[in-house]
């Protein structure tokens, strides 16, 4: 197999990941959520605090967020794109989680999403992944109603 062939099918690879992971939050499944996750992950998402160090601390927010919604949870992606090394990738997309939130609050809107990938012990998995939301500097407040 040529070096294209090897990335080619990381990239497929990682978006197994991926997909499976969407699968996974779909199902509520805190396990499967936390299988995408290297041990010594860094997450900086959209809720406080400004980081997550380790999957343990990530697990506990996760568990937390699958909670709040009692009904069905949506999960879509849009625009992904994937970036292939040797042994790091990065990927990159519009993902939008909609559900309703226990209080009866609707959610839905979309947010930026970016993943740093490693590949330990064969498997990929993320390392670090940051999520955000554009911000109108003049209000100080998120921008939520923007579509991909």
């Amino acid at each position: 197999m040529t070096v294209e062939d090897y990335k080619k099918n990381d990239e497929a690879e990682i978006k197994r990941v991926i997909e499976r992971g969407v699968e996974a939050i779909c199902a509520k499944d805190l396990d499967r959520v936390m299988s995408m996750y290297a041990p010594d992950l860094v997450s900086f998402d959209i809720v406080p605090p400004l980081q997550y160090v380790g999957a343990d601390a990530y697990r506990k927010h996760w568990g937390e967020a699958l909670s709040s919604f009692p009904g069905s949870i949506n999960y879509e992606i849009a625009d992904l794109s994937i970036t292939v090394g040797d042994d790091v990738a990065f990927a990159h997309s519009f993902n939008r989680l909609s559900a309703a939130m226990d209080n009866g609050q609707k959610i839905g809107n979309w947010l930026r999403w970016t993943a740093c990938f490693q590949k330990i012990n064969g498997k990929w998995l993320i390392a670090h992944m940051q999520a955000s939301v554009p911000v109108d500097l003049m209000t100080g407040k998120a921008v939520l109603d923007l579509k991909p």
